[in-house]
């Protein structure tokens, strides 16, 4: 009975994300593909396929499903991605979605048991295109750049400078940005030796903290 609802839950959430602007129908199909509520605790299970930002613990939280696919939407930008680095694993729910929509996904949690936890979500789901890392996402992933797309789960003061030497010509980096209440989603697309900057929405995600716990 449970995973009726929950399949019922999961279509009607996609339906929302259309509603709310999301065209993107491969990142809509990943949506179908990836059960939300295998990434929250059991207690908020019933809430999983709501648009709302749910807690993981440790100071963390599991963003809400509409700005996630709007920041996948932008990561894509209707593009193939072969590599990805998620900074910010969390759960595993945004990497889970990104297995679906790149070749490969390199994904870098601070808190370990979150990424033990997370590693053990992508076994069970059987996917294999990923690596998760207990590590400091701010210092990105060198040995394996240049990436298609970074994107980031937390809000960092500003994006650190070592991971636009991680992204590809032509790669995109999504992230929110700014200080405390003054947050901003920013998507940066790199064309040679620059970096564009185009500013989008307001947001509010958990600051982007270094270090690891």
């Amino acid at each position: 009975m449970h995973e009726l609802l929950h399949e019922r839950g999961q279509s009607r959430l996609v339906e929302t994300l259309g509603d709310l602007g999301i065209n993107d129908v491969f990142v809509l199909d990943a949506f179908r593909r990836v059960p939300r509520h295998l990434f929250v605790d059991p207690a908020v299970a019933d809430s999983a396929y709501t648009d709302v930002t749910l807690p993981l613990g440790y100071q963390q939280t599991l963003s809400q499903p509409s700005v996630v696919a709007r920041m996948l939407e932008l990561l894509r930008g209707g593009r193939n991605l072969g590599r990805v680095l998620e900074v910010g694993a969390g759960s595993g729910f945004q990497t889970g979605l990104l297995c679906h929509l790149t070749d490969k996904v390199f994904a870098i949690e601070r808190v370990a048991p979150l990424a033990t936890e997370a590693r053990k979500r992508m076994d069970a789901l059987e996917l294999e295109n990923v690596v998760i890392r207990h590590g400091d996402g701010l210092l990105g992933w060198p040995e394996f750049a240049p990436f298609d797309g970074i994107i980031l789960a937390a809000c960092p003061e500003s994006v650190p400078e070592i991971l636009f030497e991680q992204l590809a010509d032509g790669g995109r980096l999504i992230a929110p940005v700014g200080l405390g209440q003054k947050q901003q989603l920013v998507l940066y697309i790199r064309d040679g030796e620059k970096v564009d900057e185009i500013p989008l929405d307001t947001t509010f995600f958990v600051p982007a903290l270094a270090g690891l716990e």
